[in-house]
């Protein structure tokens, strides 16, 4: 897949082209089903679809307090779209001045760099330009002017409720991960880089991979058993979430960490995806690191009879 990083990248693709916009966190259904539909008319025309999204939610720049968690960090996002075979990838870096174009000159600006554009393919709900002030209404009337077709899609619903990354993240902070995966059209991830810890897993014959999941939508605290998606393969562990009470009744930031079981190599600085395979029991804190690694003994028992 070519990835692009600015709109005069797309000077280089051979045309028609056909993008397919939006912010696509989670690749859900029904991104998928928007992005099939793109594909389908590149194959109509001879042409090439092109993704277009950003590398950060717009919200985590314009409204940071209110930014949504995420459900797929960029590689992922990458790492999917390669999936589905798309012929190009256009990755804008959303800064201020992105924010600041009006919209009818963003579609200009694409339409310019396009040889040709040939259509735009968008959910209903779709905003652009500075102010979020373009919307599909305005994006036909651009598309008669500069003569590419504007198809929009309909929410993709399921149990006759639209799919949406709002709902899949409030699904994954209540725990009902299988309402989450139904959604997506596959299991659930959660994918971090390992960072150094304190250590104090091992001195209790316990080490545990500490993840760096910063800004990504969590599931609720607790014990998860785990799949653990690494170079080596399919792993299975033991996941925390939470504050770790026993250990630092005072700590605010909540933690991701994970025991993985036959493997002992140092991971810092790896990627690992979680696949959440049971839910075992809520945090609590207990009366010592003994109590602490009695429970943990029991958790890894319980973990390791739902199989590799």
């Amino acid at each position: 897949m070519n990835i692009l990083h600015s709109i005069k990248d797309l000077s280089t693709l051979k045309g028609p082209i056909v993008l397919a916009a939006g912010t696509f966190d989670g690749i859900h259904l029904g991104h998928q089903a928007l992005i099939r539909r793109a594909m389908e008319e590149a194959n109509s025309c001879r042409g090439m679809t092109v993704v277009m999204t950003f590398d950060r939610h717009p919200a985590s720049l314009l409204r940071s307090d209110k930014a949504p968690k995420l459900l797929t960090r960029n590689q992922e996002k990458i790492a999917l779209l390669e999936g589905m075979d798309v012929s190009a990838l256009l990755m804008l870096e959303f800064t201020h001045e992105l924010a600041s174009v009006p919209a009818v000159d963003f579609i200009t600006s694409l339409a310019h760099y396009c040889s040709p554009l040939h259509a735009v393919c968008v959910g209903s709900q779709w905003s652009f330009g500075h102010g979020g002030e373009g919307n599909v209404d305005l994006l036909k009337e651009l598309g008669l002017a500069r003569g590419f077709v504007v198809i929009q899609i309909d929410p993709f619903e399921m149990e006759e409720v639209p799919i949406s990354s709002t709902r899949i993240r409030t699904a994954i902070t209540s725990g009902d991960l299988a309402q989450a995966a139904a959604c997506l059209g596959r299991p659930f991830r959660l994918t971090g880089n390992v960072v150094r810890g304190a250590g104090l897993g091992s001195t209790i014959g316990f080490p545990t991979a500490n993840l760096d999941v910063e800004g990504m939508q969590l599931p609720p605290d607790g014990v998860y058993a785990v799949k653990v998606l690494h170079e080596d393969g399919i792993l299975s562990g033991v996941c925390n979430i939470g504050l770790r009470p026993t250990i630092d009744p005072s700590a605010k930031r909540r933690v991701v960490e994970v025991h993985l079981f036959d493997l002992s190599q140092n991971l810092v600085g790896e990627e690992l995806s979680l696949e959440f395979v049971q839910f075992l029991r809520g945090e609590k804190k207990f009366a010592g690191l003994e109590e602490l690694k009695t429970q943990i003994v029991r958790d890894c028992v319980r973990a390791r009879s739902f199989g590799p």
